[in-house]
């Protein structure tokens, strides 16, 4: 799957949403704009469109690997935290 979304963006030139290190690496050596979970989290906090701490709160429930100093960074980034 990641390699379709990343033969896709090649061609379009489109931002593509990967969290997995890989694919990651893969799309910053094709030179393709780059977002992961968090800051696409990030831009619907600054659109209003949810709360970051409380998205941030589920997230951490689900199974997804993001570490917690990871999490705490982007929260005092966008003005929340300790």
């Amino acid at each position: 799957m990641d390699l379709e979304v990343l033969s896709i963006a090649s061609e379009t030139k489109a931002a593509v949403l990967l969290d997995d290190l890989a694919a990651r690496k893969a799309a910053r050596r094709l030179e393709l704009p780059l977002l992961g979970t968090l800051g696409f989290l990030e831009l619907a906090a600054k659109r209003k469109l949810l709360s970051l701490p409380e998205a941030i709160s589920r997230l951490q429930q689900t199974n997804i690997r993001i570490s917690e100093d990871l999490y705490n960074e982007v929260l005092l980034r966008n003005g929340f935290g300790k």
